[in-house]
């Protein structure tokens, strides 16, 4: 009988499944942040519980923290009062339960999703929780990874299972080479441009074809990420040699034990004569830079490309073609590259990774941040980022241009935290998502790759990546 990958992990972690068709799976990571844990740890404390397993729990603040840390930082500099709470209990409820964290003072703290898979924690074949939609991040691994809700997280540290019911399952081929200035964020926005956020709802996303096969882990992780946005609950991708390597190089395995792994972690990909209850290719080849131009992910436009108009949407998309371009200021610009930009941003678990910073420096070295760009910020995704950018000297590529070398966290991702847009303020972001005030009242954000970011950083404007 043959399988898709996420029917494999499903069979190997399913417990059992009730009448009702709702399964429970076993659950191998539950990594932990400051926001969504809070009432789940006073849930076990309120019921008398301890965690079944401490040690698949790894926790780390991430969307709450200041990025401008610098040395000497500690939670008590915090200055938000909800934020300090929510840190702080982070602390207490790690000590108290003996949970491992990677707090605020720690050179490993980071995003969840960007420190895991670093740090080894994340490895293939596992299933993997966290109060957090981006958990699909570690499907890059040949993972069945997926965010759950808070009373999800109090049941998976008491009990380490999870009830849910089982997904369908779809294939996305990307096939081909890119075009120069083409990464994997266009890729993944081209494709929710093409099915919309609910294209993928119900299912397990994988991704295959000649170009995933190519591609790096960091960019595996930003598809993966963004299965959710495509209205997704698990993104995938097979066990290769490239993740084989990325683990052997990331984890803390003896030689012995990751060889007997590897067996087994090199089954862990789609049977070739599986069934996918749906299927899409793509040529990556014909794709250009991509970016959103609305309030959300599927509003999203080749770069030089025009601006929707009421005769490009049939009449139920009508209202919400208005409602965006109002939201964004858009009425009297007829391309993106008419637009003049305030804010730029690059980081997020999306495009924080050690590639990611890359990308954006190679771009701006020896240039410098335009005059009209009140603020341009790179918050690298942890500590270990961080550090190696540094030893390459990609800070002070970045510094030199004239942005802010920030310290890890979510950042300006989401408005939690000091790192918010302005009303009004245009930001070009690397981010996931460009809803109405996701990254600040009445903030206007632009989904886009971290190179295009960077240069719309230089130029005050977007434009072509391959000039």
């Amino acid at each position: 009988m043959s399988f898709t990958l996420y029917d494999k992990l499903w069979n190997e972690h399913l417990v059992e499944t009730d009448d009702t068709s709702e399964s429970l799976i076993y659950i191998d990571r539950h990594y932990l942040h400051e926001v969504t844990s809070p009432q789940a740890f006073e849930g076990l404390r309120h019921k008398k519980i301890k965690p079944w397993r401490l040690d698949a729990n790894v926790a780390t603040p991430d969307h709450n923290v200041p990025t401008d840390r610098g040395n000497g930082f500690d939670v008590s500099s915090i200055q938000d009062d909800v934020a300090k709470i929510q840190v702080v209990e982070l602390d207490k409820n790690c000590q108290s339960f003996g949970i491992h964290q990677f707090d605020i003072t720690s050179n490993k703290q980071g995003i969840v999703h960007v420190m895991g898979p670093e740090l080894g924690y994340t490895l293939p074949g596992m299933t993997i929780v966290c109060g957090d939609s981006h958990t699909s991040t570690h499907g890059a691994f040949g993972c069945l990874a997926m965010g759950i809700g808070t009373s999800e997280v109090e049941h998976v540290l008491a009990t380490q299972c999870l009830k849910i019911t089982k997904l369908k399952n779809m294939q996305v081929n990307f096939n081909g080479m890119p075009q120069k200035g083409v990464g994997s964020k266009d890729i993944v926005l081209h494709l929710i441009k093409l099915i919309g956020t609910a294209g993928g709802t119900g299912h397990a996303i994988e991704f295959s074809g000649s170009y995933i096969s190519s591609a790096s882990m960091e960019s595996r992780m930003t598809i993966c990420n963004m299965a959710i946005e495509a209205g997704a609950k698990v993104g995938l991708t097979g066990v290769d040699s490239t993740t084989l390597d990325y683990v052997k190089n990331h984890s803390n395995l003896s030689d012995e034990m990751f060889n007997k792994a590897s067996e087994y972690w090199q089954t862990l990909k789609s049977d070739s004569d599986a069934t996918f209850d749906k299927s899409i290719s793509i040529d990556v080849s014909k794709i250009k830079p991509q970016v959103t131009w609305g309030t959300s992910p599927e509003m999203t436009i080749d770069f030089d490309a025009e601006i929707p108009n009421q005769e490009d949407v049939d009449e139920a998309s009508y209202e919400n073609l208005l409602l965006a371009k109002t939201y964004m200021g858009l009425d009297e610009s007829k391309t993106l590259q008419d637009l003049s930009f305030d804010r730029i941003f690059i980081g997020s678990c999306t495009n924080s990774r050690i590639e990611d910073l890359r990308d954006a420096a190679s771009v701006i070295q020896g240039k410098k941040v335009s005059r009209d760009i009140t603020e341009a910020i790179v918050v690298p995704g942890s500590g270990m980022v961080k550090a190696q950018a540094e030893e390459e000297g990609l800070d002070k590529i970045f510094i030199d241009a004239g942005f802010l070398w920030r310290d890890p966290g979510c950042s300006m991702c989401l408005g939690m935290n000091p790192d918010q847009l302005k009303p009004y303020e245009r930001c070009a972001s690397t981010s996931n998502r460009n809803f109405e005030g996701r990254q600040g009242h009445l903030g206007r954000t632009h989904l886009m790759s971290p190179m295009m970011a960077a240069l719309t950083a230089i130029n005050g404007k977007i434009t072509d990546p391959s000039l």
